[in-house]
């Protein structure tokens, strides 16, 4: 592999691993702070990639769609959590889990009845149409460094949230002790429908931004899913730090094992998973 191709590989698996951790990190914090288990989180990416096809249809701006759909998703994760997820809080993992699962199939036929069963492809818009030139037969795509850098933006407003203003600490304290934070007048339930639409928006958003490149279909929100699960356990379960380095190290193993170990490609990141659990069974990082 010359210089340029590993450049591409390179830019192309922090690519892919930033888009993952925006997914994980939505995950992370509902279970995290929560304990729910979410099985239907692949179907948010999904919602945000039909969202995307059909608002920049409409508006004709895929940047004024990512706006839109991420205000719809947030809303539609607050009616979620006030509905079903509030109910489920103290109930066992099983029955979350059913709970969940169920949703996949309900967002399923929705998607079906609403958008049909066709494949679409998203526009990339054409201010993002350019590229940078690495040699004279290779170049990289200005729309996934956009990606990359709106991945960034967002990893970096997260954590500003978290550990920086009042709210990220109330989410810590309830996160760490729920009774005491609410015996210190915080509003659990608020808390709670707040993580849950905002990974809810986070899945959405990674969903939009991702579908110009990946296309629309059903069931993609099933691929991602066990994707997530993965960079959630390599992290540690209720680490935003660790779903961030988790994710960049399963972007770099399944990015370079397609490039290099095609035919092992499918089994890498499982085998990192493997190994990092024989070592640390509790992840990379602690909550």
């Amino acid at each position: 592999m010359d210089l340029a191709n590993f450049l591409i590989q390179l830019l192309n698996s922090l690519q892919y691993g930033l888009l993952l951790f925006m997914l994980a990190a939505g995950l992370t914090l509902i279970f995290g702070i929560m304990g729910v288990v979410n099985l239907a989180h692949g179907s948010f990416y999904m919602l945000g990639a039909y969202l995307a096809w059909s608002l920049s249809t409409q508006f004709n701006s895929l940047a004024l769609a990512i706006v839109v759909g991420a205000l719809l998703s947030v809303a539609l994760g607050l009616a979620l959590e006030w509905l079903l997820f509030r109910h489920f809080y103290h109930r066992d993992h099983l029955d979350q889990v059913l709970l969940t699962f169920g949703l996949i199939y309900v967002f399923e036929e929705l998607r079906s009845l609403v958008w049909g069963d066709d494949v679409h492809g998203v526009n990339v818009p054409p201010s993002l149409e350019w590229s940078i030139p690495l040699t004279d037969t290779l170049s990289y795509p200005g729309y996934r460094l956009f990606m990359s850098g709106l991945c960034l933006l967002l990893a970096l407003g997260l954590y500003l949230l978290i550990s920086r203003t009042r709210l990220g600490m109330k989410i810590r304290a309830g996160a760490f002790n729920r009774d005491m934070a609410e015996s210190l007048g915080i509003n659990i339930k608020l808390i709670h429908a707040t993580v849950f639409a905002l990974g809810v928006g986070l899945a959405a958003v990674a969903g939009m931004i991702a579908a110009p490149i990946a296309s629309v279909y059903p069931n993609m929100g099933s691929q991602v899913l066990i994707m997530c699960f993965v960079v959630v356990v390599i992290g540690g379960i209720g680490s935003v730090r660790g779903a961030l380095i988790s994710a960049l190290l399963v972007g770099l193993v399944d990015t370079f094992g397609k490039v290099l170990l095609p035919q092992a490609s499918g089994m890498l990141v499982y085998l990192l998973m493997a190994a990092v659990l024989l070592w640390k069974p509790e992840g990379l990082f602690k909550q």
